[in-house]
């Protein structure tokens, strides 16, 4: 069990760096009145993650699918969940994304020039500065993703009582949003020191954030390959 709830926060950690997220919460940042933007976010997230989750995992719980995942399909679950990782960190490594961002930076340009470029729809919602429609766009952008749903099988493996799952799922939400919690909690506590230590995580992450995704998704890639393995003898 100790191993499945690693693997569980492990996951969660893989979550909170989303890239939707992340380029939300630079957007609210950069707004008049972060503070309202960023919680009106946050409880929209934790209104669909947390309920989507604990669906989930009840509904999991309650199907044979969870006895026979235990015998079978976990082991090859793990390992193409892990192989998959591992290609997405050979790929980040390696630096051939860039060419699939540069064609995308070259196409929003040419837009420019003619006049049709368009932000994306939830950056532009966001951009209006009020908290109920970041709590909006938060329901709508904090649907289960794949770390997510690899961890709320594990949840449900686990076959724990019903308050042990809920607590499970919620400590799963909380850290995949630190993104959100940490600036809310930073702003009323320290407004100005926040507003200096965003700064600098801003660039800190524009340098080392790539080596950051690569280091991640091999750590977890190769953990969930070498359970996979272990699994199948």
């Amino acid at each position: 069990m100790s191993h499945d709830i690693v693997e569980i926060y492990l996951l969660a950690l893989l979550a909170a760096c989303y890239p939707t997220l992340l380029a939300a919460v630079t957007v609210m940042l950069l707004l008049p009145n972060p503070k309202r933007l960023l919680l009106g976010y946050l409880l929209g997230a934790y209104t669909t993650s947390i309920t989507v989750g604990l669906v989930v995992v009840f509904s999991l719980q309650d199907s044979s699918a969870v006895s026979t995942s235990k015998r079978t399909i976990s082991p090859a679950q793990d390992i193409a969940i892990g192989l998959i990782l591992l290609i997405v960190a050979a790929v980040l490594g390696s630096g051939r994304d860039e060419a699939v961002r540069e064609r995308r930076q070259k196409r929003r340009s040419a837009k420019h020039e003619t006049g049709k470029t368009r932000e994306p729809w939830s950056q532009r919602m966001l951009g209006r500065g009020s908290g109920r429609i970041t709590y909006a766009v938060g329901a709508l952008l904090s649907f289960p993703g794949v770390s997510y749903l690899a961890a709320l099988n594990r949840i449900a493996r686990l076959d724990t009582p019903a308050p042990a799952a809920v607590l499970l799922v919620v400590s799963f939400c909380v850290i995949q949003l630190l993104l959100l919690e940490l600036p809310l909690l930073g702003y009323a506590l320290a407004p100005e020191r926040t507003q200096a230590a965003v700064s600098r995580f801003r660039a800190w992450l524009g340098r080392s954030g790539r080596r950051v995704g690569v280091l991640g998704a091999t750590a977890l890639g190769l953990l969930l390959v070498v359970r996979g393995l272990i699994g199948l003898l």
